[in-house]
């Protein structure tokens, strides 16, 4: 551990956007975590990084394309020497695109499943890495309704989702005898975004109703999986407002 290290757990969040991925680097701040998030752009988590510190909090932007398998490994390796011990680590990135079957382009296909699983796989193989010597640790892979059934116009976001769910799975049996709890809750609904708001607004008329999700109650739920004794661990949980069919 190196003098500018702090003594703080690290959780780090690969896709800290506005709303869930933001809502979870707070809440783990809160909890005295030195939060690393990041984005593509550094630039993107100034807003972030800004509230965590005015909150009393401690975080650190890092500008990073999670589908690189070299920068991912940068990534981790700067956070171990740099800030801490990794014990937590959230994968957020979203990657949801709607086009029919004769309109989805290889380049869609490939960059949706890039950014969905490729980038899955790279941060959890990372994240092992640093963990497992240490016999401890948190990953959680965030699902969507389209990691349990591909709807219309979602072949793209379904494969990759599918693909994700899969390698949870897999990383939770391998992982699990070796002290990492691996995890992958379902987020099976519209989340409270600036996007619903500017698209759907009659389904984010439901807001009022508790119809859609908030982010803050998400990242409650994650802030939970990584507190549960390894008696009770949950692998998969599902989310969704209570008039969300399913």
């Amino acid at each position: 551990m190196t003098e500018s290290q702090n003594t703080n757990p690290v959780a780090v969040v690969i896709g800290a956007g506005d709303a869930t991925g933001g809502a979870i680097a707070r809440r783990f701040a809160r909890e005295g975590y030195a939060t690393v998030v990041t984005r593509r752009r550094r630039e993107a988590l100034d807003s972030l990084v800004e509230t965590i510190a005015a909150e009393g909090g401690q975080a650190h932007g890092f500008g990073c394309d999670a589908r690189d398998e070299n920068a991912m490994a940068e990534l981790f390796r700067n956070v171990e020497e740099q800030i801490g011990a990794i014990e937590v680590v959230i994968f957020n990135i979203g990657a949801n695109v709607r086009f029919s079957i004769t309109e989805t382009t290889e380049r869609v296909y490939r960059k949706v499943w890039e950014m969905a699983a490729l980038a899955g796989f790279l941060t959890g193989r990372e994240a092992a890495k640093v963990m497992l010597p240490r016999h401890r640790g948190t990953i959680i892979f965030t699902g969507a309704t389209a990691s349990l059934r591909g709807s219309s116009g979602f072949s793209a976001f379904s494969g990759a989702k599918f693909a994700l769910r899969a390698l949870a799975q897999s990383m939770a049996r391998e992982l699990g005898p070796k002290g990492i709890h691996v995890a992958h809750p379902i987020i099976d609904g519209a989340i409270d975004t600036d996007f619903i708001r500017e698209n759907f607004p009659e389904m984010y008329a439901r807001k009022e109703q508790g119809g859609i999700l908030n982010p803050e109650h998400i990242a409650e739920q994650y802030w939970q999986i990584h507190c549960q004794p390894r008696d009770t661990w949950t692998h998969e949980l599902d989310l969704r407002p209570w008039m969300e069919t399913f």
